[in-house]
């Protein structure tokens, strides 16, 4: 039981009543609305129920009944009442410090609430393929990143294939995939342009060729990559209308890996040419520009639905492909 007090009365430090002390000291956090806590505060910095009132914008009958309902809760005396003033006791002085934490944290939630609100802060799962992370995102996610820190990406690398089916089942907000991966059902835009090129050894035969058809390198032996990806589908589908299937001595991986079984002698590979040029820089190795249409392609960035957008993923959207335009509504 908590002895009733005088709400003001004049004492010394040394009269604070035994009888406040409570046997259960369990708090109800619900006690310790932010309204009080700033009158709390207000008044423990002006040393006067009166300033800090006025401080706050508030009565100051009503800001001394809330400070005297807060102790009634809490159980303690947290100031010191005198005829020119107040002071904090032992308790009030801790109870200041733990609220000005408090509040200092509440006002940094809200500004982090207010960057998500703006669409300055969040995170974007986006899935793309491998052409797209080794030649184009690099760049465009730094100057975006740049531009907006608070915004964090979630890059998966995987084949457009899964790229579609991760954006059909929300696991990613965006993909890039290549445009010949089945997406009927996905909203797509034009995100950029590769060239395929042959990858060869720089003293092979075909070097001093200028341009070159798949119909005159498909006798040599090839190195590619899993079925799966889709340069090793588009092969698959120039060779089977060639009536002349690849002859595969390995499948590998990764760009890298091609372009290292081409220096060692395994084969010819079929790679993006500005993912390839590191590679062909530093191992000797030479691209022939394909004499063939779909050696040109076309990355597409995907939406599963352009309605709804979160605000992070519309500015990131919008970002790699500055030609979206969605409706007042799809930004929401």
């Amino acid at each position: 039981m908590v002895a009733k007090k005088n709400p003001v009365r004049t004492c010394t430090e040394a009269e604070e009543p035994a009888s406040w002390a409570l046997e259960d000291i369990t708090m109800n956090i619900t006690h310790f609305d932010l309204v009080t806590l700033r009158v709390f505060i207000a008044i423990a910095r002006s040393g006067s129920v009166t300033r800090g009132a006025r401080a706050v914008n508030m009565a100051v009958a009503a800001a001394s009944k809330r400070v005297s309902n807060l102790e009634d809760h809490l159980g303690t005396r947290l100031l010191f009442r005198y005829s020119r003033g107040v002071k904090l006791t032992e308790a009030g002085n801790t109870l200041f410090q733990h609220a000005l934490e408090l509040l200092q944290s509440v006002e940094r939630m809200s500004g982090v609430m207010s960057e998500f609100r703006a669409g300055t802060s969040g995170r974007v799962r986006i899935w793309a393929n491998t052409s797209s992370i080794t030649q184009f995102l690099p760049g465009d996610l730094s100057v975006f990143m740049r531009s907006l820190p608070g915004i964090a990406i979630d890059l998966e690398e995987r084949n457009s294939d899964e790229v579609v089916a991760a954006l059909r089942e929300n696991r990613a907000d965006i993909g890039i995939f290549e445009e010949h991966t089945p997406a009927e059902d996905i909203s797509s835009f034009g995100y950029q342009k590769d060239e395929l090129v042959l990858i060869v050894p720089k003293n092979h035969q075909l070097t001093k060729r200028r341009k070159i058809s798949l119909a005159d390198a498909i006798e040599y032996d090839f190195v590619s990559l899993p079925p799966s990806t889709s340069i090793a589908k588009r092969l698959l589908t120039e060779s089977t209308k060639l009536n002349k299937p690849l002859k595969l001595q390995i499948q590998v991986r990764s760009f890298d890996a091609i372009c290292r079984m081409v220096q060692a002698g395994l084969g010819i590979g079929i790679l993006p040419r500005i993912a390839a040029q590191p590679y062909m820089r530093s191992l000797g190795l030479k691209g022939i520009p394909l004499n063939e249409t779909w050696a040109q392609r076309h990355l597409l960035l995907g939406l599963r639905d352009t309605a709804g957008l979160a605000v992070p993923v519309r500015l990131l959207a919008t970002s790699l492909c500055p030609q979206i335009t969605l409706a007042p509504e799809d930004a929401s």
